[in-house]
């Protein structure tokens, strides 16, 4: 991925910038997080930041309860889950402690509380879900330690969260135009 935002931004020509929409364990810096510290994992929040330095903002999204649209196991159906509470000492119970449905909170040194960026800077759990959720096997499967705000420069809190709804997938009985299908045009 890493390589392809490169190109991408070659190919766009000196001034290029891109966003990139990722899950929290790409985007965010792996440094901080134990998938860095203990198994050496590299991410593209992590190269992008080598590289780019200040000129990157990389931000991470949190949620305590809801839904969501997942699988149980790689190539198995999409199905909307109920997300479980998250667990105490988890950076998303200390966002829920705070009352608040959803914030937005920059993380980055001097321009957050610092008596609250203090606070942040302890190593805590966070939550991964992404394209499976097991939910069973919540604890092993879906958190991580992580240090937020080394891991990522912003954080995007939603207290609950609502599965997001496919696109519809059925094939159109009539020619499609062009310019639906751009750019590959078929």
């Amino acid at each position: 991925m890493f390589e392809t935002l490169v190109r991408v931004l070659k190919h766009r020509g000196e001034g290029s910038k891109a966003i990139v929409w990722a899950h929290n364990s790409h985007v965010g810096d792996a440094q901080a997080t134990s998938m860095g510290w203990s198994r050496g994992e590299l991410n593209l929040g992590q190269l992008v930041k080598a590289v780019f330095g200040r000129e990157v903002l990389c931000l991470g999204c949190g949620t305590y309860a809801g839904t969501v649209a997942a699988a149980q196991n790689w190539d198995a159906q999409m199905q909307i889950m109920t997300v479980r509470p998250a667990l105490e000492d988890s950076y998303e119970m200390v966002s829920h402690q705070t009352g608040i449905d959803s914030f937005w909170i920059d993380l980055r040194e001097g321009k957050c509380d610092e008596d609250l960026r203090k606070e942040l800077l302890k190593q805590r759990l966070e939550r991964f879900i992404g394209v499976i959720y097991r939910p069973e096997t919540e604890r092993y499967s879906h958190y991580s330690m992580a240090v937020l705000p080394r891991q990522f420069d912003g954080y995007i809190w939603f207290d609950k969260t609502n599965a997001v709804k496919p696109l519809n997938v059925e094939q159109s009985k009539s020619a499609v135009e062009f310019d639906e299908t751009y750019p590959f045009g078929l």
